[in-house]
């Protein structure tokens, strides 16, 4: 439901099933639920609950060691960041009437976030957490005027991919490397 625009819906219907499945005392694939949850805070414009919910996951991730969707929880987190701030390059915009000053510090938190998304995903070798997460830093990047590195870096990641071009990550990254002035 909050994939189809009905956020507060979509984000108490998924409160109460995580709700539900916790009472169950299952703890497998919590932070992938939870990540779930805070992508719809933040097409909600609602950052702040999102990043709360992005905290719980990771805490999670620590408790139960289940790391396999770790990668996108830090991307998440960057992502909600710069919304937070209403630094333009979140890929979750409010509308806004005033252009807000960026935030220095918002920007670099957010970079940090993607950094270790990163990481994390090429120590998985999660190629396609690896490229959401590139899509992320580079749009950051753009906007700081760093197009040459969002190039190589998308680039280098999008070049890894044989099949699966249809798909809408690589159909999105297909457009930001061709915002970006690739010759991919």
């Amino acid at each position: 439901m909050a994939e189809q625009g009905q956020g507060e819906e979509g984000i108490a219907q998924t409160r109460q099933g995580l709700a539900v499945y916790q009472a169950t005392g299952s703890e497998l694939a919590q932070p992938y639920f939870l990540a779930l949850l805070a992508e719809a805070y933040g097409k909600g414009g609602q950052a702040e609950e999102g990043l709360s919910v992005l905290a719980e996951a990771l805490a999670a991730v620590d408790n139960t060691g289940e790391h396999f969707y770790e990668a996108e929880l830090y991307r998440l987190k960057g992502t909600l960041t710069l919304q937070k701030f209403q630094v333009s390059g979140s890929k979750f915009q409010v509308s806004n009437t005033q252009d807000p000053a960026p935030s220095p510090q918002a920007e670099a938190e957010a970079e940090a976030c993607f950094l270790k998304a990163i990481e994390i995903a090429r120590k998985q070798q999660a190629k396609s957490l690896e490229l959401r997460t590139a899509m992320s830093l580079s749009r950051l990047w753009q906007r700081q005027g760093r197009t040459k590195e969002a190039r190589k870096m998308l680039s280098e990641i999008y070049n890894w991919f044989t099949e699966g071009f249809d798909t809408k990550d690589l159909q999105e990254a297909r457009a930001l490397l061709d915002s970006l002035g690739s010759s991919v």
